[in-house]
């Protein structure tokens, strides 16, 4: 699946807030008082993808108690396998965006 740089931008801007710009300046001030900032949001997925995993674990632990079924099991196991997936396409994408910085001319 290939993400062009305009729909990624357009999804961020989607997600941070209708029609804001990148902040410089005075705009700066008004991002931090909104409470909502991209390192919130990484932080909040990073959240979200442990407590996934967190729950995948203790279903395992349940099931080999014998008190959660195999359906538990399966359907926790496959949303942190997605989740898993997800954080390893979004470090590949940072990483390659990164190398890509690194090349441009000054």
């Amino acid at each position: 699946m290939a993400i062009d740089p305009m729909s990624a931008a357009a999804a961020y801007r989607a997600n941070a807030g209708v029609g804001r710009a990148f902040n410089t300046g005075a705009q700066e001030e008004t991002a931090q008082s909104s409470g909502s900032s991209f390192v919130d949001l990484v932080r909040d997925a990073a959240k979200d993808a442990i407590d996934t995993n967190y729950r995948a674990e203790e279903v395992t632990a349940r099931a080999m108690a014998g008190q959660a079924n195999v359906t538990e099991v399966v359907t926790a196991l496959a949303e942190a396998e997605g989740t898993l997936n997800t954080i390893v396409t979004v470090r590949d994408r940072v990483i390659s965006a990164y190398q890509e910085i690194l090349r441009m001319p000054i």
